[in-house]
């Protein structure tokens, strides 16, 4: 048995850290926390002193079990989770929940996941950080308060299955309003000049005006004083300037650069990042501070040197805007700058080129550039008091710009050109002059990268919780990363060429978004709900305060217990009132009357979604009508209501089956018999005929159809949510691209059945035939056991070969709610 046992969180960070210790060293894994507040209940204190009582969940006992018996075998046990607070608490569980012997228990920390930094944290082991620890608590207790209580108020006051949070409620506070700023903006028109010029040596170039016209009369008496007009140069100045590179990455400007340039989501890009710095090929990704050691400047200069020259080096320090109380102490970086490109995963490789590119970069020298401004005199009649004006920028020197470029937010922002060779006085020729009519633009709707951006730079949140809160509010359905259809707008431009005034009307499309965060009808109402209710929560400046907090708590200057008190004593009462004296909040809006019965149309969120309805609450007789997936709550108008009434249609009998056209909860849809057909995304079921609704059902009976027989059962084909298939003998089997999915041949239909047969045949481990029992192979190394319906995975300590029958059945019985036994531990972390 190894003297010396390593925990880590990660089975992959296990394994790169095995390779460099040597046989006295075992590693092992935690598998991330393995204790935590119970699931089912508040299990924080507050009627004392908010002592909170942590478990160990079913699923992690057996890991425990393990663990503990690994080191009570052990001379020393390492604590090695990662580098900050979650970090600091995963080892102060492992301890309390292990039992470990203070005096053979040892914490040590590393920024990265390299040979050298390993021996250097063994080197120099510390003890647990109780600061650490109690700010992660406080965070954690924080968060279970207002989830545990204001969820259930939710549930009764606007709809069941909802819940709320801390910091999730707060970012979708921020997207409500910025819609509710585009929905209020009214755009303002005015009319933009420019032109295009000659030169003498026929060089052209493109000019404007540096003011805007704000009426059409304006605009066109412009135009018309240029008729006949001539123009020189009537000023130029060239002024040196500059160009520094950005900072390397934190967490926040790394999602947001991944999401410019790669088009990661914030999701994806801490996946990919987690597995680099696991793969130890990246610093730790979880960072506020943009720092590099001292040995990767150096690192850094000597592949500027040798690969640029000596010019293109200059060593920086950044300073960055947080406190760092939890950050670790460097930006995100390479662990070897020597390493320009990685083999393998695709986007692990982009995203490994982007934080390469950004550290080089950050240690390069500025780019020197010169800067051109250009004044262009009219000379009519009379010299006119409007200049045009073009800027140029051109690179005297390159610097950092020879590696790299930081991305922008706005795809459509103007860059400088270059211009051609210019000088006072020269004359120039006129090609055209446009005066387009041009509209103010409303806010942008917020991105991912740009919500995170919004969040860091109001100080809510840490680098740890961006990803999982933009997850969180997506998958509750508060928010959509849907498309918006823009809507046809007609400006005017007026065009001088050659002497001659033209116009035409233009169309443009306005409004139209694509993947951006939109707030839905269920995210608006809950919104509104706790803002009016629940001000203080959702106040920004109050939850960067509550960070502020933390801070502090983790550099001791704050008793983390005392702050739940302040907290709850204010919190508590408030939720009681609400949950004895608001009102329930559907949303509701009245919008006319029934020309029939003259009872009120109203929409309003009901148990199953959005909906409109005609009659009062306390009507018997009302009348109901799902909402389609493209109309809201707030926008959708009278008429577009009245007509949802008017469904179902029925259109009449095809093949002996009746057909109607209806909308349903997932949108518009035909009814053939018992067949559901969606309509094509857009299409309004009001138009749907008798002739079209026919070539939609044969279309759907076409491909429902068997394409071939196979051992006698019917195979069919269709395309689904992970893209094309076949299905047969009840499996479904993806088809990939190595087919031509539309001209599949009998060889293929056969070849990809017994593939999957085999697929099947590989997957079975173990089976008991007449206690129909079957063990299987699961994805990511996991065992499923499965009776009939009833499926099981097996604990990850369990060795999946080793099961017998009466382990399997053990198991089984064990599934469906089981009462958790609970331990009260003393939490409050105090330095031993």
């Amino acid at each position: 048995m190894a003297k010396n046992l390593v925990i880590v969180e990660s089975p992959a960070k296990a394994k790169t850290i095995e390779k460099f210790l040597g046989k006295d060293f075992k590693v092992a894994s935690s598998f991330g926390h393995i204790a935590d507040l119970p699931s089912k209940e508040l299990g924080v204190d507050v009627e004392g002193d908010f002592t909170p009582k942590y478990t160990v969940s079913s699923d992690k006992k057996s890991l425990v079990k393990e663990l503990k018996q690994l080191s009570k075998k052990a001379d020393t046990v390492w604590l090695a989770s990662d580098e900050d607070r979650e970090g600091e608490a995963i080892a102060w569980h492992l301890a309390e929940e292990l039992d470990l012997d203070e005096e053979k228990t040892k914490r040590i920390v590393f920024h990265e996941i390299t040979k050298s930094a390993i021996l250097k944290a063994i080197e120099n082991p510390r003890k647990i950080d109780y600061n650490l620890v109690n700010a992660q608590q406080a965070r954690r207790v924080l968060d279970r308060l207002v989830g545990y209580e204001l969820s259930p108020v939710l549930w009764r006051k606007v709809k069941g299955g909802l819940s709320a949070g801390r910091v999730q409620s707060v970012a979708v506070r921020l997207i409500v309003e910025r819609e509710r700023d585009i929905e209020a903006f009214t755009p303002v028109g005015s009319y933009r000049i420019d032109a295009e010029f000659t030169t003498a040596d026929g060089s052209k170039f493109k000019a404007k005006l540096p003011k805007n016209f704000d009426t059409e009369e304006a605009a066109r008496e412009f135009l018309q004083k240029n008729i006949g007009a001539s123009y020189t140069i009537a000023d130029l100045t060239k002024k040196p300037a500059k160009k520094s590179p950005a900072p390397p990455f934190t967490t926040s400007t790394l999602q947001q650069e991944a999401s410019r340039k790669l088009y990661f989501s914030v999701g994806k890009t801490m996946t990919i990042a987690q597995r680099l710095y696991e793969a130890g090929r990246i610093t730790y990704m979880r960072t506020d501070s943009v720092n590099l050691s001292n040995d990767a400047k150096a690192a850094a200069q000597k592949e500027i040197e040798s690969s640029y020259g000596a010019s293109y080096s200059k060593p920086r320090n950044y300073k960055g805007k947080s406190k760092g109380a939890q950050e670790a102490h460097e930006a995100i970086r390479p662990t070897d700058m020597s390493v320009h490109t990685i083999e393998g995963d695709r986007d692990q490789a982009r995203l490994y080129d982007l934080i390469w590119k950004r550290t080089l970069a950050s240690q390069m020298s500025d780019a020197q550039l010169e800067r051109t401004n250009v004044k262009i005199g009219i000379h009519a009649s009379e010299t006119l008091a409007e200049q045009f004006t073009a800027n140029g920028e051109m690179i005297k020197f390159d610097g950092f710009l020879k590696v790299y470029l930081e991305g922008t937010d706005f795809e459509d922002e103007e860059q400088d050109g270059m211009l051609p060779n210019l000088k006072k006085n020269d004359t120039l020729s006129n090609e055209y002059i446009t005066a387009t009519q041009r509209f103010t633009r409303p806010p942008y709707r917020y991105t991912e990268a740009s919500l995170v951006k919004q969040l860091e730079e109001l100080g809510i949140g840490r680098p740890s919780t961006y990803a999982p809160t933009i997850s969180t509010i997506i998958n509750r359905n508060y928010v959509e990363k849907g498309t918006v259809e823009g809507t046809e707008r007609s400006y005017l431009q007026m065009t001088l060429d050659g002497g001659s005034l033209k116009e035409k009307e233009l169309t443009e499309t306005v409004g139209s978004d694509k993947g951006k965060l939109v707030p839905t009808d269920i995210g608006l109402i809950v919104n509104d709900f706790l803002v009016d209710h629940f001000e203080n929560i959702l106040d920004y400046n109050f939850t960067a305060k509550v960070e502020a907090d933390f801070d502090d708590i983790a550099e001791g200057k704050e008793e983390w217990t005392q702050m739940m008190k302040d907290f709850y004593a204010k919190f508590h009462p408030r939720v009681e009132d609400v949950q004895e004296n608001a009102d329930r909040e559907s949303g509701e809006r009245i919008l006319g009357e029934d020309p029939e019965t003259g009872k009120p149309v109203l929409v309003r969120l009901g148990k199953y979604g959005p909906m409109a309805q005609i009659g009062a609450p306390e009507d018997e007789e009302k009348k109901f009508a799902s909402l389609r997936p493209d109309q809201q709550l707030h926008l959708v108008t009278y008429e577009e209501v009245m007509d949802l009434f008017k469904l179902p249609k029925t259109l009449g009998v095809y093949d002996n089956e009746e057909v109607e056209v209806n909308n349903g909860r997932y949108g518009p849809y035909v009814r053939f018999g018992k067949k559901f057909i969606s309509l094509p995304k857009g299409m309004d079921p009001l138009d749907v005929d008798m002739a079209y609704a026919k070539e939609l059902i044969e279309a759907k009976k076409k491909a429902d159809a068997p394409i071939y027989m196979y051992e006698g059962l019917p195979v069919q084909k269709g395309k689904g949510r992970f893209g094309p298939f076949i299905k047969w003998n009840n499996m479904f089997i993806n088809v990939n691209k190595k087919y031509d999915f539309d001209n599949l041949s009998e060889e293929d239909i056969e070849e990809l059945i017994e593939l999957k047969k085999q697929k099947e045949i590989d997957k079975l481990i173990n089976e008991w035939p007449e206690e129909g029992i079957r063990l299987e192979k699961a994805r990511w190394g996991r065992f499923n056991l499965i009776k009939g319906k009833t499926k099981v995975e097996l604990p990850k300590s369990t060795k999946a070969d080793k099961i017998t029958l009466e382990d399997a059945k053990d198991l089984l019985a064990k599934k469906g709610p089981k009462k958790k036994t609970t331990r009260k531990k003393k939490s409050t972390a105090k330095k031993k």
